[in-house]
């Protein structure tokens, strides 16, 4: 079997991530009020951005270590 390249997981990675960041920022904007918070629409976009960085990097980070095992 062959070895993703570091190129391919980066871009498997933001794929996967720019998929969840719409998903996530409605979920945000729609459930926070479930909650009692009311975030403005800006306020769920700097929430989801925050997730959306910690997201690709967990993501490459993973792939990267699943990638030598």
């Amino acid at each position: 079997m062959r070895r993703q390249s570091r190129q391919l997981s980066a871009i498997e990675a933001l794929a996967n991530s720019f998929i969840g960041l719409a998903i996530s920022w409605m979920f945000t904007y729609l459930a926070l009020p479930l909650f009692g918070l009311q975030p403005s629409p800006m306020d769920a976009a700097w929430i989801t951005a925050c997730y959306f960085v910690l997201s690709i990097i967990r993501s490459y980070a993973l792939r990267r270590l699943f990638s030598v095992l």
